[in-house]
Parts: structure tokens; sequence; C-alpha cells
């Protein structure tokens, strides 16, 4: 089974400072709360390096408080498909795969196999690092690539109730004042991966945005293993 995540439609994540999120906490029931369900992308210039990119990836929406934290599931690949020519193909894969209390990472790297199909991408080792709780742990390669796996809060924020009073008619007009709006996700948790890459290593792309600047198209998925 894989899962995708996609930011084409939404923009193309570009290397200066243009932020571009894909959100979605609502999946088909064969896919909402396990190990494989994405439910943020996040891409972006690093603030502290602009010639960094940032790579967020929240797995599993459901990891609620009584629920302490979730876990990374040995079975499941998560790759970030990162298209340089403009064909809607992926050309550079970055992989991340736990293995008891580490993450591996692997890539970037052409992949083996395009669309469905992936292999772990064992000749190209990008780093690893320890699986955090509560601390953000993280790892810097001498390559300057930084990463962390673990869980993290859901920066997601949604009022589900009065959600639910506008789709049936019941929500009053206009905003809520000032205080009462609710985040249902308030506390609830996410199993993140976090790759923080110098743009040097991501290659060369065509593509260019309105505004003529170099942009990549970019996706991310889940595959588990059959």
């Amino acid at each position: 089974m894989k899962n995708t995540k996609l930011l084409i439609g939404l923009g193309f994540l570009t290397i200066v400072g243009i932020v571009l999120v894909a959100a979605d906490h609502i999946d088909a029931p064969g896919t909402t709360g396990n190990t494989a369900d994405i439910s943020d992308f996040y891409g972006f210039e690093s603030p502290s390096n602009p010639d960094n990119t940032v790579f967020i990836i929240d797995l599993q929406t459901n990891v609620l408080p009584d629920l302490a934290y979730g876990e990374f599931d040995e079975n499941v690949l998560t790759e970030i498909n990162i298209d340089t020519d403009n064909d809607l193909i992926e050309d550079l894969v970055i992989q991340a795969l736990p293995r008891g209390d580490t993450m591996y990472f692997f890539g970037p790297a052409a992949p083996d196999m395009t669309g469905r199909e992936s292999e772990v991408l064992t000749d190209f080792p990008l780093g690893q690092v320890a699986i955090s709780d509560a601390d953000a742990l993280t790892t810097t390669t001498e390559a300057g690539v930084s990463l962390f796996a673990g869980p993290r809060q859901d920066p997601f924020f949604f009022d589900f109730g009065q959600f639910n009073k506008v789709i049936g008619g019941n929500a009053p007009e206009g905003f809520l004042p000032e205080g009462e709006a609710v985040d249902t996700f308030d506390g609830a948790n996410t199993m993140s991966l976090v790759v923080e890459i110098p743009n040097s290593m991501l290659g060369e792309t065509t593509a260019t945005n309105v505004l003529g600047l170099s942009v990549y198209k970019t996706w991310v998925t889940t595959n588990r293993k059959q």
C-alpha cells in the first residue's frame, strides 16, 4: 500500500523562502490513524541558512495525549520525492526507515524505480538519528544535513465542534468572538520526520515559478512492506 501527499497543485516548493504546506487530517477508514498515514508536509527555506531547505513530514493524525506517543513502523518506508525536470516524475528521493530506536535516512539519489514501487537506497546513506521522545534530539552530518525523528505537537489548528455546526447549518453568522474558538488538536501529537539539507544536494532544476525563481515539485509517499 502506498499513500501520497502532494504539494503539486498547491504550488511549487521554492528554495528562496516561500513556505508551502499540505495538510490532511481526514482520510479513508483504511488509512486513518495507521502508521503510514501522512497528515502534513512542509517545505521551506531554512530560517538560519538560506542555502538550505527544510522538509517536515508529520505522520499519524490521532496520537492524542491519552495515547501518549505513537511509534514509527519498521514496515513503512517514508519517501520525499523531488521532480527536477518538470515532468511530474521523481528524479531524486530522500527516504526514512526506522530500525529499533534509530531512524535511518537515505539519498537524495535517483530511485531504482519510480511511481508506486520503491526500494531502500542502501548505497546512499544520508545519516541517522536516535528517535526522540519529548526531547528534540537532532543529528547534523559532516555534509551539513540535520535530521530529527520523533513526536511533536500537532501544528494543525481546527475547531471540529464549530466545523460540525457549520456543516449542520447551526453556526452563527460571521466569525466567532476572539477567544471562543477551540483547537481540537491542542495537545495532540504527530510523529515527525525533519530533514534540513543543503540545496546543492538537491541538484539543478529546470522549473521556475511566475517570479522566475527556481522551484522543485515535491511530494511525500509512505510505502508499506507487503
